[in-house]
């Protein structure tokens, strides 16, 4: 868990697409909010693995939102209540059910289709959210960290030292 939290900041402080770094974070909060046991998640996941992104901030963020979907499970499942019970929309769901291995994706599940519309409805202020970041992170927040006494007393330490250039490699 060290290691891809090493790759994270030396990805916001190195010459790193903010882009690249700002979509690994929208693509790991969709990710990361989906429930895993259902075909959508791998699919997903596999586009995902392809995009042009910082795999190690999407991995980080992934776990992370993971952890945090537990908690917005209720929000998820009436989110996914409201889209799946529109009046016009049953007759679509029903013809979608009979579509091969589309019933994998489990969308006709709520927390499902909640979370899948929260993720993608929040895509965009958490790529904005992370690009201001960055930005701030670059400008102004990353020399101040550097010059704290306490990173510095870190960096004596020989196994901080040691795992930073595994990190490295």
């Amino acid at each position: 868990m060290l290691k891809p939290l090493m790759k994270l900041i030396k990805a916001l402080s190195s010459n790193t697409d903010p882009g690249a770094l700002a979509h690994a974070f929208s693509c790991g909060i969709l990710l990361g909010f989906l429930p895993k046991d259902n075909m959508l998640w791998y699919v997903l996941f596999i586009f995902i693995f392809f995009m042009r992104i910082q795999r190690s901030v999407f991995s980080l963020v992934t776990v992370a939102a993971s952890l945090l979907a537990a908690l917005l499970d209720p929000v998820f499942d009436s989110v996914g209540y409201w889209i799946l019970t529109l009046g016009g929309a049953q007759n679509f769901y029903a013809a979608l059910l009979e579509i091969p291995f589309v019933a994998f994706t489990k969308f006709n599940n709520t927390v499902v289709m909640g979370a899948l519309v929260v993720g993608l409805a929040s895509y965009i202020p958490f790529y904005i959210v992370a690009r201001v970041f960055i930005y701030l992170w670059r400008k102004y927040l990353a020399e101040s960290v550097r010059k704290l006494k306490l990173v510095k007393m870190l960096k004596q330490i020989p196994l901080i030292t040691k795992i930073t250039e595994m990190a490295g490699k």
